[in-house]
């Protein structure tokens, strides 16, 4: 903790934190239910906040409607310029910001700079995409009518996210909804608050030198009763929600039954086939980050090996020497490769996963314990485990958000393709192989079924130049990249009649 006091100082976190942020100044809750923000890395306490309440949420939620309506007014490369100073001021305060992330939720020093420097990316490719947001023209049926479309901002988007992306996916929503001339109202998670918190302190500035009114930026702490108050929130036209199935399945009931939008990122319960064409080095490097990167606890993160019968045994042997290789311990300590998890309710449904996969008949052949013991004080560090398993187990199917990849044999690529496809999620997917026929039929229409299918790379570490998210119960939504900023705005079909005539549609004859 001791080490971690200056980055606090310099993020502008204090003992207790007020839990609402309107851009450039902090309202004071005046609720009593104060949380406190324990590192999973020592056990300590980092800070405590104080849960919004109801009046301060409708403070924020004023300034934002206030600010919409100024915001949208703004031309978009203007926009682009205060998410390109943003950008500029994460770069001057990765190693920060990233050391925060680390030490509150986890995940090791070099994955906390590399969620800022996701943050960074985004904020590039927002600046350029705001000098984009391009429509289509179409030729009209009608002589002298010109016919073409456009794309606005909806107003006022929701942002709740996780506590595995504690930063990062924030700036994926907010960012792309800013250029495209939204404001944006963030619910991080309750078990990683303060990085939100630093997140706000860095956007102050900016949005101060630039005279940017109150609102266009907001944050409010809180726990899932924030959430709900967001969901059925009228005046918010879109949420984006990273989370489990069963909340996306809540919040999407809700805001459709509103007539809202949604874009749900849920759970993944992602596999990696492993064929008899693989190399065998580049998959082991690829399963070894996708399982235990975050403790496994990525919504992308490797849950499944499905590898081919006639490589198993060779492949298995090299993965059990290098689990046996990686060093548990202080995230902050970058000679660790697997952190904690993010808390003891996490290491409890770690526990019951392996206890329910052996009554099924799953077999533990490396792992699966809890560690005890000098600089493991926090009760929050595992030993990530292999499980032999198949893929119809009903814990298999299910996610458990921890280090534990179930390993399994396939004869034929059909077999795998279907193994791999037959969970009711559909995020992530990835294909070792060096035979294009496989290759190729594993990116066709009859192959992966998932949102993101990859060949030669694991199934975890994304780029933010393509749209992220997947299929079936992962929720459908698109994120980051390619065309996903179409999802923060909505689309206006326009036509011209520049003649002196009314002709209709259709050849329609309205004479009176």
């Amino acid at each position: 903790m001791q080490k971690i006091a200056p980055i606090l100082k310099q993020l502008g976190i204090k003992p207790i934190n007020e839990s609402v942020c309107s851009g450039q100044n902090w309202i004071s809750a005046i609720g009593s239910l104060k949380k406190d923000i324990i590192s999973p890395v020592d056990g300590e306490k980092i800070a405590s906040f104080i849960y919004a309440s109801e009046t301060e949420y409708e403070a924020v939620m004023k300034r934002a409607s206030d600010a919409a309506l100024y915001w949208k007014n703004i031309p978009a490369p203007k926009r682009g310029e205060i998410v390109r100073q943003y950008g500029n001021v994460l770069r001057e305060n990765k190693e920060s910001l990233g050391t925060l992330v680390s030490y509150e939720m986890g995940k090791s020093l070099q994955e906390g700079f590399g969620e800022v420097q996701e943050m960074i990316d985004i904020c590039d490719f927002a600046v350029g995409l705001s000098r984009q947001l391009y429509g289509l023209t179409m030729h009209s049926e009608r002589p002298n009518h010109r016919m073409y479309e456009q794309w606005h901002p909806l107003g006022i988007v929701g942002i709740i996210s996780a506590f595995n992306f504690p930063v990062a996916v924030w700036a994926w929503n907010s960012m792309i909804a800013a250029v495209c001339g939204n404001v944006s109202i963030w619910k991080p998670s309750e078990k990683t608050p303060l990085s939100a918190i630093a997140c706000m302190n860095l956007l102050k500035s900016v949005l101060s030198d630039n005279k940017i009114p109150e609102g266009i930026f907001t944050l409010v702490n809180g726990d899932s009763k924030v959430g709900e108050m967001m969901t059925s929130d009228t005046r918010i036209q879109l949420i984006s929600a990273t989370g489990s199935t069963r909340m996306g399945k809540a919040i999407g009931k809700i805001v459709a039954n509103r007539f809202g939008k949604s874009l749900l990122e849920l759970g993944g319960n992602n596999a990696l086939i492993v064929s008899q064409h693989a190399d065998l080095n580049m998959a082991l490097r690829a399963i070894l980050f996708g399982a235990v990167g975050t403790a496994g606890q990525r919504c992308t993160t490797t849950r499944r090996l499905i590898v081919q019968e006639s490589v198993y045994d060779e492949l298995m042997k090299k993965l059990l020497k290098a689990y046996k290789q990686l060093s548990i311990g202080n995230p902050l300590d970058s000679n660790n490769h697997v952190g904690p998890l993010i808390d003891k309710d996490a290491v409890s449904a770690f526990e019951n996963a392996i206890e329910q996969v052996k009554k099924e008949g799953g077999k533990v052949i490396f792992g699966g314990k809890v560690l005890k013991g000098s600089g493991y004080e926090s009760n929050c560090y595992v030993q990530p485990a292999i499980i032999e398993a198949r893929n119809t187990y009903k814990i298999v199917q299910h996610e458990t958000f921890a280090p534990i990849l179930y390993v399994m044999k396939y004869n034929t690529i059909d077999e795998a393709i279907a193994m791999q496809n037959d969970v009711k999620q559909g995020l992530s997917s990835a294909l070792f192989s060096n035979n294009i026929r496989e290759t190729e039929y594993f990116l066709s229409a009859g192959g992966s079924d998932c949102g993101i299918a990859n060949i030669n790379i694991g199934t975890s570490g994304a780029e933010i130049g393509g749209a992220f998210g997947g299929e079936k119960e992962t929720g459908g939504g698109r994120e980051s990249g390619s065309d996903s900023w179409k999802a923060y705005m909505r689309r206006q079909t326009n036509t011209i009649n520049y003649s002196n005539t009314l002709p209709l549609a259709q050849g329609i004859k309205f004479d009176v």
